[in-house]
């Protein structure tokens, strides 16, 4: 019970109110450390209650009495908008009952406005490195008065480039402070140098491992072709299989406006045919694929968030953008439109689902250019997804090309004999060229006898003339 853990009664209500009443492993071995007043650096699983093991604590530290007219206390980073947004509402959800005050600072919103909104002082500022660090850089955020400062999904910060802003964001921040840094991973590359330069004296926690198998989330792979052919495959995954939320990840911009497009034309066809099936039952309102990426407004963004919490989409085709930490209910259908980059961003991508003791399905559609990824991924997760075909769209791609005696599978004699062949050194190919100098060879009048040409000329086997070496005109008179 959260009552053990010595939180205040306000904070205790809120999380009745919430309907959480048992902390999850790492709440349990991160709170205490974090109310002891340690530095605390935390790997979990996704889904595992992270960031409620770091807010509760933070909050209970600002019930505590503090200087009046004191600036920001507790500063959050987070490496997206969105993942920055569930954060805010859920400090705000946990804080309804007390008097603490939250700002988000993002991108894509108006910089004058959250000026103002940082001059009312509020008590845990919450935002992504990049902006913030504009308003650190202008003095509009006051951090003299910080007391906790946390580092969310902080692997995923050093992905995105954000290290230097980061930093910067840490060196104009109070000195003695608490910092917490959260990341998916404890042996991310990089990571050990940052910690070492934001922690003192932290304390471990690790609970289980990202890389552990998903017992909730059944992972499949279907073969495909090329593009086309994964459009049809991921259309017809929609079509035949019941879920009341679809997440469909691509790895650019371009794929994810692409087949947003395609499923929504395909949807409007088959709501106009009255198909039967869960595709065409889901077809029936004014908004059902959605399309999430960088390039983005917020906006558009947070309208599509919204959309999607509430209903209103139930297809999200969307990038990497929303793998980090998104927590939305009812994911139960995930899949891989292109095969994720690296391993760890496979597990972010498939933690979408199966949340909370809920059961999930991961599909990854794999082409020829992206079998040798797949496998490492397999191989780096020590996992193997199931082999699946969907009947009238088998590919003709079949997997790893089977090698034999050490050569790939029909390979001739002749095409091994010529890669086995060695090539003409430069040093001997220049020594040709410069020898061949100066021996131009000009046509002459076609042949008139084999080996003769006009007036008795030689030829050669190709009908040129050999250059004649022609006498030195007499020079001009004035030269």
């Amino acid at each position: 019970m959260f009552a053990t853990l010595g939180l205040h009664e306000r904070l205790l209500k809120a999380l009745d109110q919430l309907a959480l009443q048992q902390p999850t492993p790492v709440q349990e071995a991160m709170i205490p450390l974090v109310l002891a007043g340690h530095d605390v650096q935390a790997s979990a699983e996704t889904g595992s209650g992270k960031t409620a093991a770091y807010l509760l604590p933070l909050l209970q530290r600002l019930l505590e009495p503090a200087a009046r007219d004191a600036a920001t206390r507790g500063l959050v980073l987070l490496p997206t908008r969105e993942l920055a947004h569930q954060v805010d509402k859920h400090c705000r959800e946990l804080a309804a009952f007390t008097s603490i005050k939250t700002a988000l600072i993002i991108g894509g919103t108006s910089y004058n406005e959250q000026k103002a909104l940082l001059r009312r002082n509020a008590d845990v500022v919450i935002g992504t490195p990049g902006r913030l660090l504009e308003h650190v850089q202008q003095h509009s955020l006051a951090l003299q008065d910080l007391e906790v400062l946390v580092l969310d999904e902080a692997d995923r910060m050093l992905d995105m480039g954000f290290r230097d802003a980061v930093l910067e964001i840490v060196r104009a921040c109070r000195q003695p402070r608490q910092t917490l840094l959260l990341s998916a991973t404890l042996s991310h590359q990089g990571l050990g140098r940052i910690a070492e330069e934001v922690l003192r004296d932290p304390r471990i926690v690790e609970i289980g491992s990202y890389r552990a198998d998903h017992h909730s989330i059944a992972q499949q792979r279907v073969l495909a072709d090329d593009p086309a052919h994964k459009n049809r495959l991921t259309e017809w995954l929609l079509a035949n299989t019941p879920f009341e939320r679809a997440l469909v990840f691509t790895n650019t911009r371009e794929h994810a406006e692409q087949l947003a497009g395609f499923l929504q034309r395909e949807r409007d066809r088959r709501n106009s045919q009255q198909t039967d099936g869960v595709w065409g039952r889901a077809a029936r309102s004014t908004l059902k694929v959605g399309c999430l990426h960088g390039e983005l407004n917020q906006l558009e963004r947070k309208r599509i968030m919204g959309l999607f919490r509430t209903g209103g989409v139930r297809v999200l085709v969307a990038t990497d953008l929303a793998a980090r930490g998104l927590d939305v209910k009812g994911i139960d259908l995930v899949i891989n439109y292109g095969i994720a980059r690296s391993g760890d961003d496979h597990v972010h991508r498939i933690g979408r689902t199966g949340r909370a003791g809920e059961k999930g399905l991961a599909v990854s559609l794999v082409s020829p250019p992206e079998w040798n990824t797949y496998c490492s991924i397999e191989r780096y997760l020590g996992i193997t997804m199931q082999p699946r075909e969907v009947a009238g769209l088998r590919a003709h791609f079949k997997g790893e090309v089977k090698k034999i005696g050490g050569k790939a599978k029909g390979k001739s004699k002749d095409s091994a004999a010529a890669a086995k062949k060695k090539p003409v050194p430069k040093a001997k190919q220049r020594h040709t060229f410069k020898k061949n100098i100066g021996k131009r060879r000009v046509p002459t009048a076609p042949r008139e006898a084999d080996g003769a040409g006009p007036a008795g000329t030689l030829m050669d086997g190709a009908g040129f003339a050999p250059v004649r070496r022609s006498r030195r005109a007499e020079p001009p008179a004035d030269e």
